[in-house]
């Protein structure tokens, strides 16, 4: 972990000064302060809010930081941490990323500041440089839900492409040929999954010309709008397939708007349940992933790092997908 020295010595100046950049105390020149800034955002460094004597024993604290608290799933996923932390006597901070690189960074600092013994990682994109940079201050870390190349780390997520591979041939089997996937980013690895399955799908019944792709975001508006633009085609699709569970909401807002009727005039399925609060009975076709599962496994996991229980290669768990048929999927009756 770099020093406040190393830090000094790169940028050439003495060790006080660099404590009072970091610090915002004292006169420093500005072409001074920020040559040391530079050198800290690239060395790394990270000041320790409690005293370094104190690094050989553990905080017992954990992090776990997610793209939205908000959406049930990852509520699920931090009852699971929540469960197996408390009961070995860790705490949890919760980080609330909104799928923002920078504020995943931001987090990384705070977190490396506290010395949180391990972080439980849902990756606001596919970039490696927070997992590396929290292993470099030493920092566990058990990526959850999604995959990051360029770096080794554990992972515990569901099949996404396989759960996506049923949703369409579930569709395909009621009758339906042109299917609408609406889905999160690009860099997001399940958003790229969930749409290998669904193309997959698509190409072993011969109906990979039908192809109507749509990324977005992983949030309602997102499959608000994009839903409105995949209506846009014609011939129009008889099915949409949206990615997560908000997306799925946005969908059928969006449906409702153009007077369309679920399932009748047009089927829509989605990844992720969604709380019975959410509708007057269940309603909506789903892959259901384990979420709960996924986050009792990950902090079990991690806290076997953190012990010293577990050493050597990563591991990589993968949940299976439950499949719950309802009453948005329907047979399609347009004929094409």
């Amino acid at each position: 972990m770099p020093t406040v020295l190393d830090v000094a010595k790169r940028a050439g100046v003495a060790p006080i000064t660099v404590s009072r950049v970091i610090n915002n105390s004292g006169y420093v020149s500005r072409s001074t302060k920020e040559r040391v800034e530079a050198v800290v955002k690239e060395l790394g460094y990270v000041q320790n809010t409690i005293a370094r004597g104190l690094r050989s024993k553990r905080t017992n604290t954990l992090a776990l930081v997610v793209t939205d608290i908000t959406n049930p799933y990852f509520t699920s996923m931090a009852r699971g941490v929540e469960d197996v932390a408390g009961a070995c006597n860790y705490t949890v901070i919760y980080c609330n990323t909104d799928e923002s690189e920078a504020k995943e960074e931001k987090y990384a600092n705070m977190l490396a500041q506290r010395q949180v013994d391990g972080v439980l990682l849902v990756p606001s994109c596919g970039n490696a440089k927070t997992i590396k940079f929290l292993e470099s201050n030493d920092i566990d870390v058990v990526v959850l839900d999604r995959h990051i190349s360029g770096v080794g780390t554990d992972i515990v997520c569901s099949d996404s492409e396989n759960g996506a591979n049923r949703l369409v041939k579930l569709l395909i089997g009621l009758g339906h040929k042109r299917i609408a996937i609406i889905t999160g980013h690009k860099d997001v690895s399940t958003s790229v999954d969930r749409v290998i399955g669904y193309q997959q799908a698509l190409k072993e019944a011969g109906l990979s010309e039908n192809e109507l792709v749509y990324y977005g975001a992983f949030n309602e508006q997102s499959g608000y709008e994009l839903t409105n633009q995949a209506m846009m085609q014609l011939p129009k699709p008889t099915a949409i397939f949206g990615a997560n569970n908000f997306i799925a909401i946005g969908i059928i807002k969006a449906l409702h708007d153009l007077k369309l009727d679920v399932p009748g005039d047009i089927s829509v399925v989605g990844f992720d349940d969604l709380p019975e609060s959410m509708f007057m009975k269940p309603f909506l076709t789903v892959a259901r992933q384990r979420a709960y599962e996924m986050g009792r496994s990950a902090a079990e996991l991690l806290l076997k790092r953190i012990s010293g229980e577990l050493s050597g290669e990563y591991r990589e768990i993968v949940l299976p997908i439950e499949i719950i048929v309802r009453e948005s999927s329907g047979p399609n009756r347009n004929g094409e």
